[in-house]
C-alpha cells in the first residue's frame, strides 16, 4: 500500500506537510475505501506503541498520522450518515 509507504518516510524524516496527509488519505480511501483507511489507522497505532517503546524521537509525527487517520474516518462516517 503505498500510502504506509508515505507514512514511513514522512515518520523516518521528521515532517509531513498536512496537505500530504489528507491527500494520502483520500489515495487510501480511493483506492482501497474506508477499510483502507481503517488498517492504516490499525498499522499506525500498533506501530505507535512500538516507537513510544523505543523512544523514537518522531513517534508524536506517528500519533498526528494517527489522529488525522481517526478523525478522517469520524468525518466520513458522519459525512455517509448526514446523506
Amino acid at each position: 500500500m503505498r500510502a504506509l509507504d508515505t507514512i514511513a518516510e514522512s515518520i523516518r524524516i521528521g515532517y509531513v506537510h498536512p496537505t500530504t496527509v489528507l491527500n494520502t488519505l483520500i489515495e487510501a480511501e480511493n483506492e482501497g475505501g474506508l477499510g483502507a483507511v481503517r488498517r492504516i489507522e490499525r498499522h499506525l497505532s500498533t506501530g505507535l506503541h512500538a516507537l513510544r517503546d523505543r523512544q523514537h524521537p518522531h513517534s508524536a509525527l506517528a500519533q498526528t498520522w494517527l489522529g488525522a487517520a481517526r478523525a478522517y474516518l469520524v468525518t466520513q462516517a458522519e459525512r455517509r450518515q448526514a446523506v
